[in-house]
């Protein structure tokens, strides 16, 4: 055995070349990310709105199962389809099950208030009334009214860009969007029961029965969303061949349930997530906000006490989110685990194991049970309206089959997200 002594090893280093450029500080790489969410959030609005008009011009409403499928477009083309079922599809459920049953509200309650409610936004505005006001100095007394077209443009728009801005939400910040979509379930139901206990007329309605009288006697406001509309339709060209109404809407609509005014709650809860996740660029949707309060008291679909409600409703439904209790941040951190989202992805790229491992996951005993309950629920709505169960449609029993199809799908998007 030899007792020589290893040499010692000889440690060298290759010198960085020159031209070998830095890694970027941590600030760079942050204003990297708020410049791609700003150019995404531009991109992705820029989208939605030429959609938009695309689709209005060719006589087609936009509408949330329409919503549903240019979204998925969106997220086939980003190489998200998969995971956009599994996030998207249980709440879009859920919520087109909340815009049928809406429509019963005023069925149950006979009380329509409409003159203490015009009281108080006359004594707001110190005898004034915005839409009145606003008529007056905007609204021409022969021709087209672009005011109205471009009011009735945003009318259409309440819904599809607060959507929109949940699906950025989604694919930059998914943990958010689950929140976003809880904060809007929330402030959906808190309006429904309103409507069900509080049924406000809009300010068409208190006109058309001789509540806001001119000096001559004829109503001193407009309905001007249909004026608005008929001038939108013959200057696109398809005035006669509209080719998709709001069907979601008018399968069992409400005219009675002005306050709060979703029409101005949805966009405002959009403007608080997006300011929270985004910064300066979530303020765009506080503009956006506002052309839509302008528009529907202009139109005369909403008072701005509606307005003021809307925005209450949707900053208490933010806040209960954003500072909820410890079991709901589990379950949205549960349902919107990373993991989830990167095995969904490995399977997009043909991978099908990691869907396979992803899909797994779902309870499906939960997923079954909930859809059991949901078509019990359906046929219960068939049987009290179609079959006049237990007083038909006019009969506050209704609210039970409503109550399990809501239920039911909410049993089964929990199981579609657990892990």
């Amino acid at each position: 055995m030899s007792d020589a002594i290893d040499p010692p090893l000889e440690i060298t280093s290759t010198p960085i070349p020159a031209s070998t450029p830095a890694l970027p500080a941590v600030e760079n790489v942050a204003a990297l990310h708020r410049r791609n969410d700003r150019l995404l959030l531009a991109t992705l609005a820029g989208y939605v709105i030429l959609l938009s008009a695309l689709m209005i011009a060719g006589g087609v409403s936009v509408t949330p199962d329409v919503l549903l499928l240019a979204l998925g477009l969106a997220a086939v083309v980003l190489g998200r389809a998969r995971l956009f079922i599994r996030d998207w599809v249980p709440f879009i459920g859920l919520f087109l099950a909340y815009e049928l049953m809406r429509g019963y509200a005023d069925n149950i309650n006979r009380v329509i208030h409409s003159a203490d409610v015009l009281g108080a936004e006359r004594w707001l505005f110190l005898g004034n009334l915005p839409t009145e006001m606003l008529q007056k100095a905007l609204h021409p007394a022969t021709g087209i009214d672009p005011w109205a077209m471009v009011a009735t443009v945003f009318y259409f728009l309440h819904f599809p860009l607060p959507f929109a801005i949940g699906f950025l939400l989604w694919v930059r910040r998914r943990r958010a969007y689950y929140d976003f979509i809880a904060g809007l379930i929330l402030v959906s139901m808190a309006a429904f029961i309103t409507y069900l206990l509080f049924p406000v007329a809009p300010p068409w309605w208190a006109a058309e029965r001789g509540l806001i009288p001119g000096p001559d006697g004829a109503p001193a406001i407009t309905y001007l969303k249909s004026q608005g509309f008929s001038d939108l339709a013959r200057l696109f060209g398809f005035e006669g061949r509209y080719l998709y109404s709001y069907a979601i809407y008018e399968v069992n609509p409400n005219q009675v349930a002005a306050f709060p005014s979703l029409h101005a709650a949805y966009p405002f809860l959009a403007f608080l997530f997006a300011r929270r996740a985004f910064g300066k660029a979530g303020w765009l949707m506080l503009l956006y906000s506002a052309a839509v309060w302008f528009s529907i008291v202009y139109l005369a679909d909403h008072y701005v006490v509606d307005v003021l409600g809307g925005v209450a409703y949707a900053s208490v439904a933010y806040l209960a989110v954003v500072h909820a209790p410890g079991w709901f941040r589990r379950l949205v951190d549960r349902a919107a685990d990373p993991a989830v989202e990167a095995e969904v992805e490995v399977g997009e790229a043909g991978d099908a194991s990691g869907f396979r491992r992803a899909a797994g996951r779902v309870r499906w005993g939960l997923v079954r049970q909930g859809v059991v309950l949901a078509i019990v629920g359906a046929i219960g709505v068939v049987g009290v309206v179609k079959l006049e169960w237990l007083g038909g449609s006019e009969s506050p029993a209704l609210l039970a089959p409503w109550a399990l199809i809501i239920g039911g799908l909410w049993r089964a998007a929990l199981g579609a997200i657990s892990r």
